[in-house]
């Protein structure tokens, strides 16, 4: 049998039964193990299913070009999302130079701040606001105001966040992919988030987002799976924590 026949074979049987073991597609394709193992380590290397010990995993994503409002997205799943927001302002530390991302999760993040000996940029007017009221030192970046999510974008915004270095960053999304990484549906929000994200030290770069957000691809991708640590409420299906760093609030 052709390699790219056969490939085409062992990816059909995953994506029909989710999953398939060396031994599996052994019996069934009359392959060497050895053949059948070389043959997974490519499809995952072409993202077309996830290679892991003694076999493979479908990669199963849903894609949306649906944006909601800010409204209509803070009412689902909010009790998960003000506990990932509850951690999320746990790992702040005194003197730290906090980025805060626009979103419903990293506004529940904003709710639960206690940390007052730390410094504050976010791109959310709402956000901004909460943070004020409570007593923190806060800068709002500058630049156009984009109405549905209530977030700041464009070019002034991005030279403005460029002068930044942050100790610690905290990022909304829309989805998260094992093959597109982090996703969200504007260009200018996913620009936005990855200017940040690469102004934010690496192993304090967090993603808050609850288990709704896995298996989802949006339009415009602005990270790598493995990019950011991901806080989120349940463990996600093993070929998600596989490929991303996940921490998972109890």
């Amino acid at each position: 049998m052709l390699s790219e026949s056969r490939k085409l074979q062992i990816l059909n049987i995953v994506n029909e039964q989710n999953s398939a073991t060396l031994s599996e597609l052994k019996e069934m394709l009359d392959a060497s193990e050895s053949t059948i193992r070389r043959d997974i380590t490519e499809l995952d290397r072409e993202g077309k299913l996830i290679k892991v010990f003694g076999g493979a995993l479908a990669i199963n994503e849903n894609v949306t070009f649906d944006e909601l409002s800010m409204a209509q997205k803070s009412t689902m799943n909010s009790a998960e999302k003000k506990r990932i927001g509850e951690y999320a302002a746990s790992l702040i530390r005194p003197g730290d130079y906090v980025y805060i991302d626009s979103g419903t999760s990293t506004a529940f993040l904003c709710e639960a701040l206690n940390e007052k000996d730390a410094v504050y940029i976010t791109n959310a007017v709402a956000h901004a606001r909460v943070m004020a009221l409570k007593g923190f030192k806060v800068f709002l970046i500058g630049g156009e105001l984009k109405e549905t999510t209530e977030a700041v974008v464009g070019e002034t915004a991005i030279l403005s966040l460029q002068k930044y270095h942050f100790s610690t960053g905290f990022f909304g999304t829309n989805g998260i992919s094992v093959r597109k990484g982090f996703t969200t549906p504007d260009i200018r929000e996913a620009t936005m988030k990855r200017v940040a994200m690469s102004c934010t030290e690496e192993d304090r770069c967090y993603i808050l987002a609850d288990h709704d957000k896995f298996g989802v691809v949006s339009t415009v991708s602005f990270g790598e799976a493995t990019c950011a640590q991901v806080i989120t409420d349940r463990k996600p299906v093993e070929k998600y924590d596989k490929k991303c760093r996940v921490l998972v609030v109890k």
